[in-house]
């Protein structure tokens, strides 16, 4: 009794949760409902004086067919009589007018119907158009630890299906569901005004409906938000498919991820089917409970014309209302499921909209001027990390243990080390991608947490260790740093960064599409064409992590004496596992496990016999036969 309470228990609360839930998904849209008031107030307007044209067709019907009843009579008494004529040509002209009269009102019901798709219509994609910007730009404020732990397929997922999904709600859900409640309202006092027994009657399927609905509704709930997860899963596979062809064709595995998409399509299938069965049976149960109020009211509008109560044009007109009424009844399993699904979206928007970026500027530059204490007052680039630590949130991976330098204005650092020592997480905090666990990292004195993040950011060229192009022009992936470069200055950069020439000889020359991620060009190539897109920027401050991993010695060389040039007035670091003795350091790093190992100068380290001795003897040594072969 007491495990049976205890479940009962937490299945209410587990329901009231949900309700919960989907209520906030729903108050989400307030706002732009709010926006959009006035094309929604417009289109509830229209939609009312649309359905007050349609529900009186009817009447005019009724008024048509029972002057036909009653005239017949008159009609046959004159039968043989000159007059006869007469009555038959003032016969004919008053159905003529009620003829004409409803097809005027077909007429403004149409033109309603219009101004209708006009305002509800176009509002819910004005919605759409406001929600997927809203999110985008979300995703971009977004910290780099959110990406790590969520794939791009489902976001991709979030920003595309399951706004189309909020946006049917928008749009046709609501639509229909005003039109069903304005035209059910019109139609039932139009039927009250003539017999209350026979709209009674008419309208006894009614409860079995409500009843059919709510089952229906509850059964699209529960599979509505598995479909999406599941839609979402099948987008991030493709996603990392195509994105890492290379390496499933060249692991022949084509034919194990042909059958790993099979199954999850098939998961998908199923369950969309499951759905489908679902709305498969709604509305032919809509159909049966509408034909038996056809009957119902042909039976007992009968029994009242036979009493006296009514005329016969009067059970022709309660026909027309049921049956106008059959589409918007109909629709109420359509319209359950779309709210249903648009719910179970606004759901799956809502996760990623309540995370806060753990990333951003101070309060006091957010939305008014930049205040004294975080404005970069002369461009000094002076950089103190001052006893830094770092453990990565999203794995736990401590990287970095109390480190601690300083690099004047104008000064080259050069950070050396095995690889997962934490070479890179210095370059990604000292951009803001992570902020610092412990300790502090300043820039001309201040806390970079106390920086505009956009104005830091702008003033750091950044080439990252995995480098990504835009499927875009050369010209265009160069400019991303500064979009108003010219095309001298693009060619100039690209000449100091040694990819000109190769840029040159390729058929399009600058206007070649590099294709995702830049497929089209080698690892050696888009590490230069990112070289360039630094440069371009002319920032005060130049960070390259390990940007020369994948070129020659030839190639690093000529790069190596541009670069002493290009950032000779720049406060640079330099990370790589490399020696460059082209380049003079006025501080070299050593880390290892988190830690500075080694620090010093060139000539000190030599001195020291430690591990920077040990790689420069054996860089040296490597050079060495390389050159002897090539001799």
């Amino acid at each position: 009794m007491t495990k049976q309470l205890l479940t009962s228990r937490l299945t209410a609360h587990c329901q009231l949760s949900n309700c919960r839930t989907q209520n906030a998904a729903s108050f989400y849209l307030n706002k732009y409902f709010y926006k959009y008031r006035s094309r929604l107030l417009l289109g509830i307007l229209f939609i009312f004086v649309s359905n007050y044209f349609q529900s009186l067709q009817p009447q005019m019907i009724r008024q048509a067919l029972d002057l036909v009843v009653e005239n017949i009579a008159l009609y046959r008494m004159y039968d043989g009589f000159d007059l006869q004529t007469v009555v038959f040509s003032h016969f004919g002209k008053t159905l003529l007018y009620f003829g004409v009269v409803v097809l005027v009102l077909a007429l403004l019901m149409g033109a309603f119907l219009f101004l209708v798709r006009q305002t509800i219509i176009v509002m819910s994609r004005l919605i759409e158009f406001d929600l997927r910007t809203e999110i985008f730009q979300h995703y971009e404020d977004l910290h780099l630890a959110f990406y790590k732990k969520n794939s791009t397929g489902d976001l991709m997922a979030r920003v595309m299906e399951d706004v189309s999904k909020v946006r049917m709600y928008l749009g046709p859900a609501i639509l229909y569901g005003i039109n069903l409640a304005s035209l059910f309202t019109l139609v039932i006092i139009s039927m009250l005004r003539v017999n209350v027994t026979l709209t009674l009657w008419s309208l006894l399927p009614l409860p079995i409906l409500s009843i059919s609905i709510y089952y229906v509704s509850s059964l699209i709930s529960k599979n509505s938000e598995k479909i999406q997860r599941q839609l979402s899963k099948l987008t991030s596979i493709s996603q990392e498919v195509f994105s890492g062809i290379r390496v499933v064709k060249s692991y022949v595995q084509e034919a194990p991820m042909g059958r790993f998409f099979h199954d999850e399509s098939q998961a998908y299938m199923d369950k969309s089917l499951k759905l489908a069965r679902v709305d498969s049976l709604f509305q032919p149960t809509m159909l049966v409970l509408i034909g038996m109020s056809t009957i119902i009211t042909v039976y007992v509008g009968g029994l009242q014309v036979a009493k006296g109560n009514i005329t016969t044009g009067n059970i022709a007109e309660f026909i027309i209302y049921v049956n106008m009424l059959t589409w918007p009844v109909t629709s109420l399993g359509w319209i359950s499921s779309l709210i249903q699904q648009a719910a179970a979206s606004q759901k799956r928007i809502n996760e990623f909209l309540s995370v806060k970026p753990e990333i951003v500027s101070p309060q006091s530059i957010v939305g008014s001027q930049q205040s004294p204490q975080s404005a970069i007052r002369n461009p000094q680039s002076a950089i103190v990390f001052d006893n830094v630590s770092f453990t990565y949130p999203d794995t736990g991976i401590v990287a970095l243990r109390n480190i601690s330098f300083e690099l004047m204005s104008g000064q080259k650092l050069a950070i050396i080390g095995r690889t997962g020592c934490g070479k890179s997480t210095i370059a990604e905090l000292l951009v803001r991608l992570y902020d610092v666990t412990e300790g502090c990292i300043l820039v001309d004195g201040v806390d970079i947490r106390q920086l505009d993040l956009n104005r830091l950011r702008q003033r750091i060229g950044y080439v990252p260790q995995d480098v990504f192009l835009f499927s875009d022009t050369i010209s265009n992936n160069v400019r991303f740093g500064r979009p108003e470069a010219t095309q001298a200055e693009v060619e100039t950069f690209t000449r100091h960064a040694a990819i000109y020439n190769e840029i040159a000889e390729l058929p399009e020359g600058f206007e070649t599409v590099v294709g995702e991620r830049g497929v089209t060009l080698s690892g050696g190539q888009k590490q230069r064409v990112s070289i360039a897109r630094a440069l371009a920027k002319q920032p005060d401050i130049v960070l390259l992590d390990d940007c020369l991993s994948a070129v020659d010695t030839n190639t690093e060389k000529q790069i190596l004496s541009y670069l002493g040039s290009d950032i000779a007035d720049k406060t640079a670091i330099i990370i790589t596992h490399r020696i460059y003795s082209l380049l003079e350091f006025d501080k070299i790093i050593v880390l290892g496990d988190g830690r500075i190992v080694e620090e010093g100068t060139h000539s000190e380290l030599l001195k020291n016999k430690g591990y920077y001795y040990e790689q420069y003897e054996k860089q040296r040594m490597e050079e060495g036969v390389e050159n002897g072969k090539l001799t």
